[in-house]
């Protein structure tokens, strides 16, 4: 009994994992007891609910919560607060239903409180005797009340345990809020922005893959983590990985994991990526960059929702959303052999093309205030503020980087200028020499109701830029016949972005 007794010591203060605690403190009272059922029970708002069963078709027991309503060995012993035999189906106390689905029932049961340090009874543990007439537990009073003192420590170990879960799962809530404090805003009112805005509030209603598609720093992680957000998926992992940042070899074993020995150096077991984020959601970035190896690899997690580690002998089945992203043309890839055709149909099941900054130039001034407001906050410092002349500036950059390229713009502004406010001439050269889309040197307004005719450049020294540009536009406008698509295809922007131009220039037919 003593080197039970040891062995049961070294099994609850040598395990940090909660689940597997419980699953050895039962483990080795049943072995004590010569007996092969048990169960863990906590007592809850709404009643008395398993948190862990071992022994045969334990898995139907693990779960299931006896109402408060009803009679109990385990609320009675959870109410009294003391130890209690009875015998299965004599007892008045015993709930039946819980063995309604089992081949095996119960014959004799022991039970014993679990109280914490401060003498609250937070719950209760059934040793269970499915011999008939229960016939192996060991009912001598010494054997019984040595149980009882060990079954005290265990009680306040699996409680600190339990205590030390909910903390831990508290903490992680809290992270992932603050993490969502933090995440950069999906912001923009352009036509554009806002049908890309709304297939993604669409796609977040469902589980299905998303490719999201569009140049590089248009935003695409955010649009990711943004689906994330509002999906049922919200409380589970975003996990992203880069998948042109590391090696192929390497890639495989952060996706899938390994098993100890699998090759050279691999000391310990890893878990991968998609096991680490069940339940959530996987982004994988650039997957056009991914190998054909590792692309058949990800069709089977789509199609079976199951992984195999490397060096592992069985597959192991996650839920995980997966969202892709590229700034390929994934389809020229397939027609190069350098991309598998099924898996491009599997992961484009929901497609999100965002668009290109110079698009969506009406999200400009909106954007660059976000940025300046939010990196001035995190600096410490006052946010700044554009100047008209600078706006305009800014607004008419072609923007080749797109968004990544305006706040790497910003932070150089913030770091650089100690005034509160951007002029013109703040920017840097690249910004100032930079030819704006809009602006024709050629034209020169006259009157705001016909075309402006041609003027020299020094006349054109003496205008503003809104002069300039209104003169253009007219321009465009009188060739066209007052046609405003084929005007903006001239000018080589989008139709809502020259729509809303005319608009601001406060230009209309006559």
């Amino acid at each position: 009994m003593k080197s039970q007794a040891l062995e049961f010591h070294k099994a609850l203060f040598e395990e940090l994992d909660t689940s597997r605690l419980q699953k050895k403190f039962l483990s080795a009272l049943l072995e004590m007891q010569n007996v092969e059922r048990g169960s863990l029970w906590i007592a809850e708002d709404d009643g008395y609910r398993c948190i862990a069963a071992v022994g045969s078709q334990s898995a139907d027991i693990a779960g299931y919560v006896i109402p408060k309503s009803a009679q109990s060995i385990v609320g009675w012993v959870i109410d009294n607060g003391r130890m209690t035999i009875a015998e299965a189906y004599k007892d008045k106390r015993h709930f039946r239903e819980v063995e309604a689905g089992l081949d095996v029932k119960s014959t004799l049961i022991l039970c014993y409180p679990l109280i914490l340090r401060d003498g609250r009874v937070y719950g209760a543990v059934e040793i269970i005797d499915t011999a008939h007439g229960g016939s192996r537990l060991n009912l001598h009073k010494d054997y019984l009340e040595l149980m009882e003192d060990l079954v005290a420590i265990g009680a306040i170990a699996l409680g600190n345990a339990l205590a030390f879960a909910d903390k831990r799962d508290e903490n992680e809530k809290l992270r992932r809020m603050i993490a969502d404090l933090n995440v950069d805003a999906f912001i923009g009112q352009s036509d554009a922005f806002l049908a890309a805005q709304k297939s993604l509030r669409d796609y977040a209603k469902t589980d299905f893959p998303v490719l999201i598609t569009g140049e590089s720093g248009t935003g695409k992680e955010l649009a990711a983590r943004e689906i994330h957000r509002q999906s049922d998926r919200k409380n589970g992992p975003f996990l992203v990985q880069n998948v042109s940042a590391i090696p192929d070899t390497l890639l495989e074993s952060e996706l899938f994991g390994y098993r100890k020995g699998a090759f050279t150096g691999a000391d310990k077991d890893k878990t991968g990526l998609f096991e680490a984020a069940s339940g959530g959601t996987v982004f994988l970035d650039e997957i056009g960059d991914m190998a054909l190896s590792l692309q058949a690899r990800i069709l089977r997690v789509i199609q079976q929702n199951e992984i195999k580690p490397l060096g592992g002998t069985g597959s192991k089945r996650v839920d995980v959303r997966i969202i892709s992203a590229t700034n390929k043309d994934l389809r020229q890839a397939i027609a190069a052999g350098t991309f598998r055709e099924d898996l491009f149909y599997r992961l484009n099941v929901l497609p999100l093309s965002l668009p290109p900054l110079r698009e969506r130039r009406d999200d400009i001034p909106l954007l660059l205030n976000y940025f300046l407001r939010r990196d001035a906050q995190r600096m410490g410092i006052a946010p700044k503020k554009c100047t008209p002349k600078a706006l305009r500036r800014l607004t008419d950059h072609p923007w080749k980087g797109n968004i990544r390229e305006m706040e790497n713009l910003v932070r150089y502004l913030l770091a650089t200028l100690p005034c509160d406010t951007i002029d013109d001439a703040d920017l840097p050269a690249a910004i100032l020499s930079t030819p704006a889309p809009l602006a024709d040197l050629s034209q020169t307004p006259v009157d705001p109701g016909r075309p402006a005719a041609a003027a020299p450049a020094h006349d054109m020294c003496e205008q503003t830029w809104e002069e300039v540009e209104r003169g253009y536009v007219l321009a465009l406008l009188e060739k066209c016949h007052w046609n405003i698509t084929q005007a903006a295809a001239k000018a080589g922007v989008n139709r809502s972005t020259f729509d809303s131009r005319i608009k601001k220039l406060g230009i209309r037919k006559r």
